[in-house]
């Protein structure tokens, strides 16, 4: 993220998803109200609907196996329950009437209804097996409102339960309508599934009279959303989760339990269902007693399972949907993939998506290699078989805890039997081979927990098992520590365990016979040289990485002798990003030059028409290198050439095919557009770029990736920061804030504090120039409010250059805001910013920040000279815009060097009239017109005027000291040309002041 040093010229001018407690008072069933040490018992009663048998729309097989199953599960909690199955709407509304009857007196009224379900106009309705689509003409007559429901029963009963599961599809035709009475105005039926309850919400501000301690209604699917009824005979995938968790109710409290609800429903359906709860409970709410819970393994795994859906339930939709694609990417499950996020921590789990992408891919790698090592586990000991059968088992679950405990069992079996297993040669080949199998086993289970030390200690306990008896699995088993050493060194910084890793690989290449340099002596050491970076990127020197350039480089001439196109490409693309990491470390573009040669080398083994996917990383690599490149050369071709490669790059990762990619390869676009555009001083490079980044945002949305979608809007904010150099309006600005302003909505300063105080202070040289612009003095408080708050994480000790940049900023504001207000205060504390701002910036070190800072420093006291009439502030300001342009020269910084120059001339001509002398007239003269060489008509057409208007000036006080009629003419002229050309820039502002200007000059030329 680029920080922007501004600059400033000198011109004259209710819906809830989880229950909470809102008082901590309990409220139990089968135990009582907790209140001090008093305990009641309450009373549950329990409506059950299952309704299978539609007589004329589409029947459904499950919802009378539901209802059997939830009644006699809600009778063992402790309910009155009754089941009712298959009612039309006669019977369906009795049945309810008679519950309301009932529940008086009671505690909680339970209902669980599982059938055919619509919603309309805002209302939720039951459907009873005798509707059909002439009940739709006659809604609250033929159907069953819920809202009535629910009424009745709150005046009943002080909490209602309702869970709905009936979020099925439309079962009336397309385009049918609801009229609540045949007179009533109708209303579409909503597309899919029911909508969230009229009426229910939080009650935290509910009069004390009120008695009831509110509602809770579930529903199968999230509002708008259809429902599975599951196969044929079982139960549908909500009433399962109900039936396997409500189970857990004792000790635990109603809103986790409907939370593993939630993501077990989840989970079994891939992702496809996602049940939804709207509460307005006023108190926590448990069960107290109980089914059976499961014992032995399954009670194991179902005890982490349930800890694991409250984990998903607490995890952001960009992060579930990043587990999504993994999961369905590597063919791996998904409650796999979230029992290693669990084991991980959520403290622990990455922001950054690249980076969370980085842990699911690699144990999404390691989840298939256990998936298909299970082949290799032959053993007669049973023991062993239930404890790898339940260990396999609970890794499909997510239990990942559990499995490696049943595999540590395992491990702890086949250390007993150690002393057994020398009866036979093949005896103990298999017992070995066998063992080694579950070391390598829990090996993997380890690596899901992140625990790679472990995961490297297995595997190579599994190498020494093996290694007498089977030279396949010897090499895959080292491997496979070498790359867990790897890991657990890169995660942790362990460079010990990064160095046997590296002896690990050269134990592999000693199996290679007679010390041949073939493709698995070439794979091997490639693998090597990845390790030998990953030491070399942590350290000063480049020793390490200077060796894996070698080796990348001795791996290609094999690959390139054995005809391997696809890992030449490999090795290549790898010696490209080494050398890109020895390159970012030297002056000398050398090694940058020779990155862009490897990737582009890569490019010629990785064919379009073969992996085009492949190829479009290639080019997207290319890029990156070129752009890098370009900020140690200077010239635009490789800004132009890395244009063009993300462009190959985006016809293969299209928005339909790879959109996340898409989105990547949209943003380095637009970072190098906006490069290009300010180097060129090229308008429409800028706004492409700022296209290029919307584009981006389109897949980086704040819901999806929020820190990705943040950076994108950053770097458009800068885009349009650039736009605004070409444009006097505010309208770019303004967008330019915005995205700043949505940013930081993300980059907090407790999670991001770096790129939370850039953004401000980038936020602040945007207000700076809107308030510049329309004299705005509030946006300009904003811009100082802005700068400070930066300052607030860029410290002098900490960031000592930063630290100066904010100074400097901030003096620019302050100089503005002492003209905006007409408080010469401002202009001593913009004075006081520039020299603290020099105690850090000096010309030796920092000679353009310097130079900048001298010139803010004339500039602030010029204005402040306005005011204190002190000829030696103008000689200081003089003094210090001259040592600026010992570095702003002409050559190298051609806009800094006319606004020095501009600031000379005003103050020679300020001087001048202080001391009623002509003698600084002529100097002044030849600043201005200095100016002009850079300011031209075409090119800055405002700023021009402002030299025009400048120039009149010097000539009108040459006429005022006595030069004569001529003076007076070159004068006006000067004014007129300024006045055009405060036209074409649209700035008219000055135009009045000029019209003055130019009858009082006209008015004393008349007198002489």
């Amino acid at each position: 993220m680029k920080r922007q040093m501004a600059f400033v010229g000198t011109w004259n001018g209710n819906l809830v998803r989880r229950l909470a407690a809102l008082v901590a008072v309990l409220l139990c069933l089968g135990v009582g109200m907790a209140r001090a040490a008093e305990t009641k018992n309450l009373k549950g009663v329990a409506l059950i609907i299952g309704q299978s048998k539609y007589e004329h729309i589409a029947a459904l097989p499950n919802p009378a196996n539901d209802a059997r199953d939830m009644a006699k599960m809600l009778t063992d909690l402790g309910f009155d329950a009754r089941s009712v199955t298959d009612r039309d709407t006669a019977k369906l509304k009795r049945d309810l009437e008679r519950f309301t009857e009932d529940a008086e007196g009671a505690d909680v009224a339970f209902i669980y209804y599982s059938g055919h379900g619509i919603e309309a106009g805002g209302e939720n309705y039951l459907v009873p097996v005798d509707a059909d689509v002439s009940s739709l003409r006659d809604a609250d007559e033929a159907l069953v409102p819920i809202s009535a429901v629910m009424d009745a029963l709150k005046t009943t009963v002080p909490v209602t339960i309702m869970l709905l599961d009936a979020c099925r599809t439309n079962p009336f035709p397309a385009g049918a309508v609801v009229r609540r009475a045949p007179t009533a105005s109708a209303s579409p039926i909503g597309a899919g599934g029911l909508e969230p309850v009229r009426g229910a919400k939080a009650l935290g501000n509910a009069p004390a009279a009120d008695a009831s301690l509110g509602t809770v209604v579930g529903f199968a699917a999230e509002p708008g959303r259809p429902a599975l009824d599951g196969a044929a005979g079982e139960n549908s995938p909500y009433a399962a989760a109900l039936l396997r968790h409500l189970a857990a109710m004792k000790g635990t409290e109603f809103g986790s339990v409907m939370r593993m609800v939630t993501e077990e429903v989840y989970l079994d359906t891939k992702a496809k269902q996602r049940p939804w709860v709207n509460e307005s409970l006023r108190r926590l709410l448990y069960f107290g007693v109980a089914p059976a819970e499961p014992t032995g393994d399954d009670g194991l795994i179902t005890g982490e399972r349930r800890q694991l859906l409250l984990t998903i339930s607490e995890l952001p939709d960009p992060k579930r949907a990043q587990v999504e694609l993994a999961s369905l990417q590597e063919g791996v499950p998904l409650d796999a993939l979230y029992g290693v996020l669990k084991a991980l921590g959520r403290e622990k789990i990455p922001e950054d998506p690249t980076d969370l992408q980085k842990v699911l891919d690699a144990q999404a790698e390691r989840l298939k290699k256990m998936m298909s090592e299970r082949a290799a586990l032959r053993t007669d000991d049973p023991e062993i078989k239930r404890l790898v059968a339940s260990a396999d088992k609970a890794i499909g679950q997510g239990a990942i805890v559990t499995a490696r405990k049943f595999l540590d069992d395992a491990v702890g079996r086949v250390e007993q039997t150690n002393d057994a297993v020398d009866e036979a040669e093949d005896l103990v080949k298999q017992k070995r081979l066998a063992d080694a199998a579950i070391y390598a086993r829990r090996a993997g289970a380890s690596a899901l927990v992140f625990d790679y030390k472990s995961a490297a200690g297995d595997y190579a306990k599994a190498f020494s098992l093996t290694e007498k008896w089977d030279d396949k699995l010897r090499w895959n088993y080292k491997n496979q520590e070498a790359e867990a050493l790897n890991a657990y060194g890169y995660a942790t910084g362990d460079l010990d365990a990064l160095q046997h890793s590296i002896e690990a690989y050269r134990i592999i290449l000693n199996f290679i016979p007679n010390g041949e340099q073939n493709r698995d002596w070439a794979i091997t050491r490639n693998n090597m040289a990845v390790v030998l970076q990953t030491i070399g990127e942590r350290e000063t020197e480049t020793a390490h990485l200077e060796e894996a350039a070698r080796i990348f480089r001795d791996s290609l001439v094999v690959f390139e002798h054995e005809k391997d196109d696809l890992n030449w490409a490999a090795a290549q693309n790898n010696l490209a990003n080494v050398l890109l990491k020895i390159g970012e470390r030297e002056s000398d573009p050398k090694r940058l030059n020779e990155a862009v040669v490897a990737m582009r080398a890569t490019l010629e083994k990785r064919p379009r028409d073969k992996v085009p996917l492949d190829w479009a990383a290639s080019q997207n690599n290319l890029g990156l290198a070129l752009y890098a490149l370009s900020e140690r050369e200077p010239a635009s071709e490789h800004l132009t050439q890395a244009e063009a490669a993300y462009r190959l790059a985006l016809e293969e990762y299209t928005r339909e095919k790879a959109p996340v990619e898409w989105a990547m390869v949209e943003n380095n676009l637009g970072n190098t557009l906006v490069s290009l555009g300010i180097q060129l001083n090229v308008k429409e490079k800028i706004n492409e770029a700022a296209d290029a980044f919307r584009a981006a945002l389109e897949v980086r949305t704040r819901e999806t990736f929020p820190v990705s979608w943040a950076t994108s809007r950053l770097n458009l904010g800068n885009a349009l920061s650039g736009v605004a150099r070409f444009d006097m309006g505010t309208g770019a600005l303004e967008e330019a804030a915005a995205a700043y302003d949505d940013a930081l909505t993300v980059f907090t300063r407790q999670r991001f504090p770096t790129d939370w105080a850039s953004a401000q202070n980038n936020l602040g040289s945007i207000y700076q120039t809107l308030g510049q612009r329309t004299r705005d003095a509030a946006k300009l408080e904003q811009s100082v409010n802005a700068f400070q708050a930066a300052r607030q994480v860029y410290v002098r000790r900490k960031f000592p250059l930063d630290w100066a940049m904010s100074h400097y900023n901030l003096g620019n504001t302050l100089q503005l805001l002492g003209g905006v207000t007409d408080k010469p205060e401002h202009y001593g504390e913009a004075i006081a910013a520039y020299r603290d701002a020099l105690r850090e910036y000096k010309r030796e070190t920092n000679p353009r920040q310097w130079a900048l800072s001298e010139a803010g420093l004339g500039s602030a006291l010029h204005w402040l000279s306005m005011s204190d009439a002190n000829p030696k502030t103008l000689q200081d300001s003089i003094a210090a815009r001259r040592a600026a342009l010992e570095v702003l020269t002409i050559e190298a910084a051609p806009i800094d060097w006319a606004n020095a120059q501009n600031g000379i001339g005003m103050s020679l001509l300020n001087l001048g009239n202080l001391e009623r002398t002509d003698k600084y007239l002529n100097d002044a003269e030849a600043a201005f017109t200095a100016t002009l060489k850079v300011f031209t008509r075409e090119s800055q057409p405002l700023q021009w005027a402002f030299e025009q208007n400048n120039l009149g000036d010097v000539h009108w006080n040459h006429a005022s000291y006595g030069a004569g009629k001529l003076e007076y003419l070159k004068a006006i002229e000067f004014f007129e040309n300024a006045k055009r050309g405060f036209t074409e820039a649209g700035y008219t502002m000055p135009i009045p002041l000029t019209d003055q200007k130019i009858n009082l000059a006209k008015k004393q030329m008349a007198k002489k």
